[in-house]
């Protein structure tokens, strides 16, 4: 009974605060829309109207408004409407609740003229008696109401508020495609600098070492019946060579697709990044089903490059890798008790992870304060 009435008090309160405060902005732009509120001031107003409904109804933090003039417009002039109509009727409820509080233990001290004039319940405060009866019955009528008829109203406002400054059907498709379009323009950047790295490396290693192989194997035939101990020596030579040159052509496939995540699976791969990292790292990986084969890669490069991150640059001494599945999206969190303030502006790591995400359609949230702790999540679609 205690808490349900200090949840309450607590969401009266928290509702006289909004509508008040909508009461307040809405009476200032009542004041300015003659005058034509700038563009710019009337979406930092509704960005900052939103928040606080976002707030009021525990919903999401919501960024600066993304729909046009016309709706902010519109949004405008609602609001104005609303805030003065609900605001008007919190005013009278809450505000004399509140007149009625003050006033009765002053009642003897009004002066004589008034206090007969003074009512409570339509019954004129003629005494003390009056005083403690109706006026009591008349605050606690009044509390109750405020407490009745503030927090609905509140969280309709709120809800009328984000409703008119949420981005249509269309917009959202038209952000969801111009989104994409970006997505796929950085996936297909990567993709070029992928196959042009892919290339190097085939060219200036493996390739030369096939190159240098060849020439020792050549000279090692024609010294074959002169010069038996040069022939040991280049086919040794060669030999040490054929296992340098399939040493980078294994290390070339692993960045393409890591052979352990056709072998042990995600979670065994994850298991074996956490076993080689120089830094104590806790794995927790849920039961994950049939993950689709670009996912498994994208979400094991991302553990991978998040601890060689935590190893080069933030000082941890533990990291805490979850994995884990929700309907069709995996998610990887990666944590560490590192320094903090990591910037993927300043490096090519967690970049490099928001591209590959990007590219299958996924989102990256990184949460880097300074002092620590550094968590990075993805989440993936992976179908159901």
């Amino acid at each position: 009974m205690k808490h349900r009435l200090a949840g309450r008090l607590t969401a009266t309160g928290r509702g006289l605060a909004y509508l008040l405060t909508s009461l307040f902005t809405g009476t200032i732009a009542l004041v300015g829309l003659p005058v034509v509120v700038p563009p710019a001031t009337a979406r930092a107003l509704a960005s900052g109207r939103r928040r606080s409904a976002n707030r009021l109804l525990r919903a999401p933090r919501s960024g600066p408004v993304g729909v046009g003039a016309r709706r902010v417009l519109g949004w405008l002039v609602t609001y104005i409407v609303t805030s003065l109509a609900f605001g008007i009727v919190t005013v009278m409820v809450a505000g004399n609740a509140l007149a009625t509080a003050v006033t009765l233990p002053l009642w003897r001290a009004l002066p004589p003229g008034t206090r007969a004039g003074g009512f409570a319940l339509g019954v004129p405060l003629s005494g003390w008696g009056t005083v403690l009866t109706l006026g009591v019955a008349q605050f606690v009528v009044l509390a109750g109401l405020t407490c009745w008829i503030v927090p609905p109203l509140a969280r309709l406002h709120a809800r009328i508020c984000v409703a008119l400054l949420s981005p249509s059907t269309a917009e959202r498709l038209a952000r969801r495609v111009e989104t994409l379009t970006e997505t796929r323009a950085g996936a297909m950047n990567a993709h070029g600098a992928e196959l042009r790295r892919i290339e190097r490396d085939l060219h200036d290693g493996t390739q030369a070492r096939l190159v240098a192989i060849a020439m020792r194997l050549g000279a090692a035939r024609e010294s074959l019946s002169e010069d038996p101990g040069t022939v040991a020596r280049l086919l040794r030579e060669a030999h040490e060579t054929t296992e340098e040159a399939m040493t980078e052509l294994r290390e070339v496939i692993r960045t393409i697709y890591p052979p352990i995540l056709a072998d042990r699976g995600l979670a065994g791969a994850l298991t074996a990044l956490g076993a080689q990292s120089p830094i104590d790292t806790a794995l927790d990986v849920d039961d994950l089903g049939a993950v689709p084969a670009a996912v498994e890669a994208v979400a094991y490069f991302t553990v991978a490059e998040a601890l060689t991150n935590a190893a080069k640059h933030s000082g941890a001494t533990r990291i805490t890798v979850r994995v884990g599945r929700s309907g069709d999206r995996l998610t990887a969190e990666v944590t560490d008790d590192g320094v903090g303030g990591a910037d993927e502006t300043l490096g090519t790591g967690i970049a490099g992870i928001r591209h590959r995400v990007l590219a299958l359609d996924g989102a990256v949230r990184l949460h880097s304060p300074a002092g620590g702790p550094t968590t990075i999540t993805v989440s993936l679609p992976c179908g159901s």
